[in-house]
């Protein structure tokens, strides 16, 4: 069965977000990239967490509610080696779980600010 006909993007999207929230991720945003011209993918996610313990806790927290949840799994993951900036790539979202200090350095926000960005309420 392909990931398209288990998840669709917004169900893929609240996995993700409820597995952020769930290991207590910071400043969750999403943004919608459908209606950006060459774009990347669909949607950016967007947190931080506190440490590199935490950016791990979160981006390993993702991986297992998608794979429990619909048996989804990450295309590609990068910078687990020192979780200051994990990217995790689900084709259709892309993930960033940065450290505070780099999400702050690199502004992807501002970068992408013509997408529809939506801030998701810290539980």
């Amino acid at each position: 069965m392909a990931e398209s006909d288990v998840l669709n993007l917004d169900q893929k999207r609240e996995l993700i977000i409820e597995a952020i929230r769930e290991k207590k991720g910071h400043q969750i945003t999403s943004i919608d990239l459908s209606q950006v011209e060459n774009s990347i993918c669909e949607c950016f996610i967007i947190c931080h967490g506190e440490s590199n313990t935490q950016v791990s806790a979160i981006s390993d927290s993702i991986e297992k509610k998608l794979k429990e949840e619909s048996g989804t799994r990450p295309h590609h993951v990068e910078g687990q080696q020192n979780n200051q900036w994990v990217l995790m790539d689900f084709f259709d979202i892309l993930v960033h779980v940065f450290q505070e200090e780099y999400r702050s350095f690199y502004r992807l926000e501002e970068l992408w600010a013509d997408g529809i960005m939506t801030k998701v309420v810290d539980s």
